[in-house]
Parts: C-alpha cells; structure tokens; sequence
C-alpha cells in the first residue's frame, strides 16, 4: 500500500511515526514546500525569535530517523493538484500515486492587502522559518514596531520584542485583546502583563492602512492617529489550507471537512491539523494547536490501518509571554459563568469557565497547579463547585 502525506508540519511527522509504530509496512511518502524537515511551529514566534532555541532543537527528527524508519521525505517539493481518478498528486518532482492520501496541509497567516500597505517593505507575518530569517533581523532595540492584532501570535511577538529593546505598540480593533479566544478576566491578566512591561495597547481601533513609499514608515489608525512604523508584525489570524482540496472537490467547511475520524468527503483522502474540520459533540471544529496536530494525526493513522475509533479532542494550549506562562485546558465555547482564582505571586492567577453548571476550560497564568488540576477534572468529566474554585484558601489539589 502507498501512503502519501502531504504537509510536513507536526501532524505530518506525528502520523508517519504512529504509521510506523502501529506496524505499517506501506510506503510512506512526506511532502512538504518548505526547504526545512518538519519542525516545530510554536517557539518560531518565542525562543527560535529570540535567538535561545537553535535549528536542530526546532527540528522534530533527525535525518537519521526518516532513513531509519524507511519514509520518503520530500521537502522544497510542492503539490500543485490531486488527480481523484487516477488516485496521483502531481508535485513539482513528478506524479506520485497513493492508495491512501492524508492531507496535513496546516494554515497561512492572514495578510493585508495591497491598497492597506500590505506590499509595503517591513511589513512581516509569523508562520514559517523564512518568515523569521526575515524578520529577525529587523529586531533593532530603539526601533518602532507595530504589532497589528491582540491575539496570541500578536502578543507574543510583542512580548518578544520588547525583551529585545524595541518600542512596542500593539493595535486591535476589538474591544480587547484576546476577544475570540478569551474572557475578560483573562485578557485583563495578560493586558496588565504586557503594560507592565512598557507595551501600548490600543483597544477599540482598527488599522485604516499602512503607509510609506516603498518601506513601512507609519501606521495609519482609524480614529486619525499616525503611528511611527518602522517594522509591523500582522498578527490577524490564520487561515486553513483548503486550495488543493478544494479543486480535488472535497468538502470545505471551516477547513477540509472530515467525520468524526478523519475521513473526508472522499473515502480513502483524510485530514488532519489546522486544516482539518471534524465533527465532535454535534458540531464541527477545527482546532489550532500542536496538542490537536499530534493526538488528531495519531487517530487518523490508527483509522487508517481500520481501527474505525472517533476522534474525542482534549484541548490543551500555551502561551509563553516574557517569563510568564499561560496554560490553557479545555474548550471555553458558550461558557455561561466565569469563577477566577487568585494566585500568590506576580501577574498570576486562573480563571475557570462553566457552562450550565459544568466546568468546561481553565486559563492559567503563572499557576501550574490550577491547570493540571483544572485538565484532569475536565478529562474526568468532574466540576467542583464554583465557591470552593473562587476561595484561595481552599488549597487547589482539593478540588479533585
């Protein structure tokens, strides 16, 4: 049997591994446009940026590895369509034929368009190595840089660059930080966090567009304000990678769409990663996170090879900010009550989410012990009463 996986990001290399460990004796082929092995994503916009993680660190398996295990690596090699019928990817190294088809395709960066400055010189996103060589060099202390979006990636970025010596402002048309993805009470951790550290947030306000002749030299707000730019850094979203699938005719929705083990509109084409969509509890999600690439590509794997099992995310995130972590269990969709919990310490604290009286997410900052204990209550399906998560001085491991 051929099997072809293309993508070479974490679920790619995730999946050829579990292949191998389930005992596959298939053909394995990865497939991936970059240059690089299949890497790590998250520490590119954190300690790969900074400089304090080298290359090999950031690579998810020595050479060795991929010859040992007898998988077709193929990286700088695009795909450019999906032949259905004769069941081939055509790649700019030539056709290649499957019986099964896996696609970890990932997701791009969002970018402003050309009439908002997003040709400009200067103007830089966060997803891939490249997008780094590019950019760190541009981290000068004393610079100006203009963070565009007060997501994750954008916050990150900004802490990043302010340890480096840069004045930071970070821009976000919301009415506050973290919006999509957080409460309140959250944001106002990690807004405290980052003013604590000399970062301008600005809240409430969108970018009319980027100025300069050929290079970035301001950010142009909508309420008038011109920001001194320097450098920008677009932290705006990510979008999943569909195009090849799209035109092969499967099923889009929020992602190439799969059921509840990977398979999608096509029997023997699967998915999984950031570009995935999978039905779960009666909806359909698409996760962005290693901890979703790895355990989704695992499954599809196992199903693969005919273990026929649903997919039951666990949802777990981080988020590194200066020397402060963010911990993040569960999904916090439709919350109804929101119960925060004090911490000792500085910029430290978590906050718990309930929805018709169930615990269903923890965020925690600087606060280890309330994330696993959070985590492993919601794995077991168990929620302790909202008082006793609120009172400091109930000690955290009681809440089991």
């Amino acid at each position: 049997m051929d099997i072809v996986i293309l993508g070479a990001g974490q679920a790619a290399a995730s999946m050829a591994a579990k292949l191998r460990a389930l005992g596959s004796g298939a053909t394995i082929t990865v497939i991936g446009d970059e240059a690089a092995a299949p890497y790590q994503r998250p520490p590119l916009s954190k300690a790969y940026l900074l400089g304090d993680m080298p290359l090999e660190r950031l690579t998810l398996r020595a050479d060795e590895w991929w010859r040992e295990q007898d998988i077709r690596l193929m990286t700088g090699t695009k795909a450019t369509r999906i032949d259905r019928a004769k069941q081939v990817v055509e790649t700019g190294a030539g056709p290649l034929r499957y019986d099964m088809l896996a696609l970890t395709l990932g997701a791009e960066p969002r970018h402003l368009p050309v009439g908002m400055g997003g040709d400009l010189a200067g103007v830089h996103a966060i997803r891939k190595l490249n997008d780094i060589a590019g950019l760190a060099p541009e981290l000068v202390a004393g610079r100006n840089l203009v963070v565009i979006g007060g997501g994750y990636i954008g916050l990150e970025a900004a802490a990043v660059a302010r340890k480096l010596g840069l004045n930071v402002t970070l821009i976000e048309a919301a009415p506050r930080i973290l919006g999509r993805v957080a409460a309140a009470e959250t944001a106002d951790l990690i807004r405290e966090l980052h003013r604590a550290h000399g970062v301008e947030i600005v809240e409430g306000t969108g970018l009319a567009a980027l100025e300069g002749t050929d290079r970035v030299s301001a950010a142009r707000l909508d309420d008038g304000r011109s920001l001194p730019a320097d450098l920008v850094i677009l932290g705006i979203g990510i979008a999943p990678e569909t195009a090849l699938a799209a035109e092969a005719g499967l099923q889009i929705e929020n992602g190439i769409a799969c059921d509840a083990q990977g398979r999608t509109s096509v029997p023997n084409i699967w998915a999984a990663g950031d570009c995935a969509s999978f039905l779960w509890q009666g909806q359909r999600m698409r996760l962005e996170s290693v901890g979703n690439a790895i355990d989704m590509s695992e499954l599809v794997a196992g199903n693969m090879l005919g273990a026929g099992q649903d997919y039951a995310p666990k949802p777990w995130f981080w988020s590194d900010q200066y020397d402060a972590k963010l911990q993040i269990a569960g999904l916090n969709a439709g919350y109804d009550r929101i119960v925060q919990r004090p911490c000792e310490g500085e910029h430290a604290g978590s906050v718990w989410y309930y929805r018709a009286g169930q615990l269903i997410a923890v965020d925690a900052l600087n606060d280890a012990r309330a994330y696993m204990v959070g985590k492993r209550l919601i794995e077991a399906g168990r929620s302790p009463e909202p008082a006793r998560v609120a009172d400091a001085g109930i000690p955290v491991k009681e809440l089991m």
